[in-house]
Parts: structure tokens; sequence; C-alpha cells
């Protein structure tokens, strides 16, 4: 059964939760960098072909944007998710290209009621996006507040 909403109480540690899967097009890739990240290997395609990327390539804010998409999508969005006060670590492991689908998952490593404010709790998760070869392409940990069911 899928989780209609989530609250503090859903999340324990170990927890995995499927995000689901994007296929990323050049137009996306060239369109969010042009607007955000453009840097050349993300826009032109002869400075891309002579960089070490040998083609255009996703940038790492347009993978975590996907990420965060899917995240939304799949539990945040449907969640007393009181937003984040950042994150630990971002890491780009793989490229990702045109035509590539990214599948993401949403680990809960560790969580914590508010010692002093009892209508939350901080969930601390790594999420993971691989390619379609099942490589990992991006890892981001941080961590989130969430509120407490209203009956606990």
């Amino acid at each position: 059964m899928k989780q209609t909403s989530w609250y503090f109480e859903d999340f324990h540690p170990g927890q995995e939760i499927a995000l689901g899967s994007r296929t990323v097009s050049e137009e996306e890739i060239i369109a969010f960098a042009t607007q955000f990240d453009p840097q050349p290997f993300h826009v032109d395609h002869d400075a891309a072909a002579a960089s070490i990327y040998g083609g255009v390539i996703a940038s790492g804010w347009h993978t975590c944007s996907m990420m965060m998409r899917m995240v939304v999508d799949t539990m945040m969005g449907k969640s007393s998710s009181m937003g984040s006060p950042g994150l630990d670590g971002v890491r780009w492991l793989l490229p990702v290209r045109a035509g590539d689908t990214i599948t993401a998952t949403y680990l809960t490593r560790q969580v914590k009621a508010s010692a002093t404010k009892s209508d939350r709790g901080v969930v601390w998760s790594t999420w993971t996006a691989v390619n379609q070869h099942g490589q990992p392409v991006c890892t981001i940990e941080g961590m989130g507040m969430f509120g407490r069911r209203p009956d606990a």
C-alpha cells in the first residue's frame, strides 16, 4: 500500500523509500543550464565535445532539482514537512547525459524528536540517484524537519 501522508513518526532508521524515475532530454539539460548554470559543457555542443566529458552533460544542480521533484512528488508534497536547515553534502559521481534515466531513493539514516518543540522532529536522510545502468550519479545528505502526528 502506498503511503498517503508523512509525519515525523512515519520515518525510521534504515527505511528506504523508492522515489521513481525520470528520463532527461537534451532540451531540458540545455534549458536548465542556460538559465542557471551556463558553463560551456552544459550548453555548447562544440565546447562540450572538446571537454573532459566529450559531450553535453546536465548541470549537477539540474540533477539535484530532478531528485527534489521526485522527493516532493512521492512524499514531501503530502507530508508535514517544515523545510530543512540545510544539506551536509552533495556529490556528483557521474555525468548525467541526454537520454539517461535516473532512479532515486530516500534512505532514512536517523530520526530525533525535538527536545524543545514538541510539535516536530528532525529526519537525517541520504538521497541517491542511479542511472539506467545502476551506477550512482548523485547523492545528497541532509536533514528535514517534520511535524509530529497530531494524535502523538
